[in-house]
């Protein structure tokens, strides 16, 4: 199986035992987000200072952790911006959710909270609004107050 890096398609092809077929040299930049512009995302080389723009469909379900000033890291084929790696977690402020009652630590129970991204997660109850929370990135979930 072989995946073109551009439009992500994946063509099943039998090889002769001999041939080789050359990897894509894929760069990882390590970007920062500066700010949102007509649907367009704005990002900033660390390295060279050039601005590159994303849109809502690159960057996919990265916009639930995106925030100003954050590094990311972005792949490259070629000049052309294939998609986004982004950390493992990061942390985020809780913006609305129900106040927490005392005692609601033990019970295991969750409410939602919105977080300053607009992304909506599940917390234990004892979470407040204007806490930092460190959200997991792969997975989406809660792990813990920052």
């Amino acid at each position: 199986k072989m995946k073109n890096v551009r439009p992500g398609s994946v063509v099943e092809r039998t090889f002769n035992s001999g041939e080789k077929i050359p990897k894509a040299h894929v760069d990882n930049r390590k970007m920062q987000y500066l700010y949102e512009n007509d649907e367009m995302y704005v990002f900033m080389d660390n390295e060279t200072y050039e601005q590159s723009e994303l849109t809502k469909e690159q960057l996919g379900d990265a916009l639930k952790y995106l925030k100003e000033n954050m590094d990311i890291s972005i792949m490259m084929f070629q000049g052309t911006i294939l998609g986004v790696d982004l950390p493992n977690s990061v942390d985020l402020e809780v913006i609305e959710c129900d106040p927490g009652v005392r005692g609601d630590t033990a019970t295991g129970a969750t409410k939602m909270a919105k977080l300053e991204t607009g992304y909506s997660v599940r917390v234990p109850l004892f979470i407040n609004q204007g806490d930092v929370l460190r959200i997991d990135t792969r997975t989406g979930n809660y792990m813990e107050r920052a």
